[in-house]
């Protein structure tokens, strides 16, 4: 594999219009053409623009990641897209719900590692825990790793939410 066609993992902000289909028509720029999508969030932010911010995780060789934002770019209620891998230093955070089931020893170990990790205990029964923990998509990973033989039986998680550092609004 040549250099320029190595894999890459971007994360892509787009600022669109807040109106019905807009997430649909984004979805179908990334289905249509075959362009995975590894998460996808998305809110409003601002209520008198009527504007949301749209994250997406993709990754692709760095030609099709152009094509993607160009072709972003194009969409009609397209306002802004941001490389946020690329175009500015950025923070990412993802929050997931870790659901563990053990008794014993297993329990307290689940116990001592999401101090570690600084994940919050949300609910508990005499035999589970679900735990709330947040920070960088490779934490999570850590995270869910380390459950896995302590009894893990369910996850959920938002996806990535990403922003430009300094005073700069997107």
């Amino acid at each position: 594999m040549k250099k320029d066609e190595t894999i890459e993992r971007h994360t892509i902000s787009v600022l669109v219009d807040n109106e019905a289909g807009v997430l649909a028509r984004v979805i179908g720029l990334f289905s249509g053409r075959g362009y995975n999508i590894e998460s996808l969030t998305v809110a409003e932010v601002d209520q008198a623009e009527h504007t949301s911010r749209i994250t997406v995780v993709t990754s692709g060789t760095p030609m099709v990641i152009e094509q993607i934002k160009a072709q972003l770019d194009r969409l009609v209620p397209v306002h802004r897209v941001m490389d946020l891998t690329v175009e500015a230093k950025a923070v990412e955070r993802e929050m997931a719900l870790v659901k563990v089931a053990g008794t014993g020893e297993k329990r307290v170990e689940a116990l001592r590692l999401s101090d570690a990790f600084r994940a919050r205990v949300i609910d508990t029964t005499h035999s589970s825990f679900i735990f709330e923990v947040t920070g960088a998509p490779d934490k999570i990973d850590a995270f869910i790793g380390l459950m896995r033989p302590l009894g893990l039986v369910d996850v959920s998680r938002t996806g990535v939410v990403a922003i430009a550092r300094g005073p700069e609004a997107m």
